[in-house]
């Protein structure tokens, strides 16, 4: 039950540890004093004060670079406290403890523990739930002292955890019983992508899928646009030239660069667009060999103008030979509505239009979802004629798919965490519960499970899989969120 809590104290961390709890790579802290179980302190940053040992020695070499970057941040005068705990468990560790098991759940070495337990005969080991607090709070920093009272009282709630409750209660049941981590491997390489996602962007995708697949967290992604996609933005702009004019740019050069990002375009949707075809006085705009043969011609502008198609028809054949041209599937791009002659024509030579916003639209979702456009689909809607109406509807067609698969993923993680399951099968996802989740489409139970086949794949992994003797006894449990754009 969600309630407001009024703090007044606050515990004094490591600002290693707290920065382990935050990610929630770690649901434990070391104490000097025996926490009651159900007390609440804001958590806050300190320098090593509890540390028995040097830094190098004192946590795991894979867990070393975040620490030390967290310590060398660390203001010496002033510090922010960003979340507020609830203890759920104090432990009390003495020496018929096995050491090595506790370190390998914690980022603690065995050495560090072995030392603390000397030094202090007992470690008390807190389970702490972390909560963010809605706004960080800045106080003095106070050395050697575990806790400290509050500028003035605060009160929180639990609106947003680091962990849901059912990821800390599996976590906890790990601690508690000491389970070894089943993906060492996968832990250390969260540790490296960790600090390379700090000046490489490109690492916070991967980085966040790992730390979900190890229950780290249960923080959806939301997808940021990447500034290396940005010319995405200027796909339809560069066919429109009255923005070229205004840049007081030649009618060349708006015509070449809206083929140079059309070109862009069409090699990012996944053709393989070949190099030696580059438009120019009596040149082919661009032609695609793979996956299938296409054909193109760009036109910046106001209007397409009227002779395009039959200027597309010339060179194409002179350039390609007529078997591969009437092979091709054949596309012009440009601004406006064809004039009814250019219609009649592009039904004679099968030649598909479009604006330059439509392709826009499908490099946009191209870059949103990478495997969402099927080429060969793709093929089946150009048609002969203006397009762009069909086009907008295929990807009508794409975006209800995804949006049904994130339905999907998320109505697993939903029903585990209100059945408290650890994984589930079709038939219970089935039926009223999936009726009474306000779905995007109506399925049968078969259809169901092939969503649920691809959505537990290896090159998916929103969802696991534990196959049973036949369809209807898989059953599916909950690994990752279904990515957000930022729209």
């Amino acid at each position: 039950m969600n309630h407001s809590v009024v703090i007044n104290t606050a515990l004094c961390l490591p600002v290693p540890d707290i920065e382990a709890l935050l990610q929630g790579r770690m649901i434990a802290a070391i104490s000097n004093k025996f926490l009651t179980q159900g007390r609440e302190f804001a958590l806050c940053p300190a320098d090593g004060l509890m540390n028995v040992l040097p830094v190098e020695r004192y946590y795991h070499f894979s867990f070393l670079p975040i620490a030390q970057t967290a310590i060398a941040q660390l203001d010496t005068e002033t510090v922010s406290i960003k979340a507020w705990v609830k203890c759920e468990l104090c432990q009390i560790i003495d020496n018929t403890e096995s050491l090595a098991a506790l370190s390998l759940r914690t980022i603690w070495t065995q050495e560090a523990l072995q030392e603390t337990l000397k030094q202090r005969q007992n470690i008390f080991l807190a389970y702490l739930r972390v909560y963010y607090l809605p706004q960080a709070i800045e106080v003095q920093v106070k050395k050697n002292s575990q806790f400290i009272a509050l500028p003035q009282p605060v009160t929180v709630s639990q609106t947003n955890p680091v962990l849901s409750d059912r990821t800390f209660a599996i976590r906890k049941h790990q601690l508690e019983t000491r389970q070894p981590p089943p993906h060492p491997e996968l832990e250390d390489l969260q540790s490296a992508l960790a600090s390379l996602a700090i000046t490489n962007p490109a690492a916070k995708p991967l980085d966040q899928d790992i730390k979900a697949f190890l229950g780290w967290t249960t923080e959806q992604l939301i997808q940021q646009p990447d500034p290396d996609l940005a010319w995405i933005n200027n796909i339809a702009a560069y066919g429109d030239r009255s923005i070229e004019q205004e840049k007081k740019k030649s009618n060349y050069q708006a015509g070449t660069d809206f083929e140079n990002i059309a070109r862009d375009s069409l090699e990012f949707l996944g053709f393989k667009v070949e190099s030696h075809y580059k438009g120019g006085a009596g040149g082919l705009d661009l032609f695609c060999s793979k996956p299938y043969p296409l054909v193109g011609e760009c036109k910046a502008g106001k209007l397409i103008p009227s002779g395009t198609v039959e200027e597309l028809i010339k060179l194409g054949g002179m350039h390609l030979g007529s078997d591969q041209f009437l092979n091709s599937a054949k596309l012009v791009i440009g601004p406006g509505n064809p004039s009814p002659d250019m219609l009649k024509t592009s039904q004679e030579w099968k030649v598909s239009i479009i604006n330059a916003m439509t392709l826009q639209k499908l490099v946009e979702l191209k870059s949103k979802y990478p495997g969402a456009i099927n080429l060969f689909e793709l093929k089946q809607y150009l048609e002969a004629g203006q397009i762009d109406d069909k086009l907008d509807k295929y990807i009508e067609k794409l975006e209800r798919k995804i949006f049904l698969r994130a339905h999907l993923v998320e109505l697993v993680k939903n029903y585990l965490e209100k059945t408290g399951s650890d994984n589930t099968e079709v038939e219970s996802l089935h039926g009223v519960y999936y009726f009474g989740s306000n779905p995007p489409q109506p399925l049968k139970t078969e259809e169901m499970h092939e969503i649920l086949i691809e959505l537990s794949s290896p090159l998916t992994g929103y969802l696991g899989r534990i196959k049973g003797n036949d369809w209807r006894r898989d059953r599916f449990y909950f690994l990752r969120d279904f990515p957000t754009p930022q729209i």
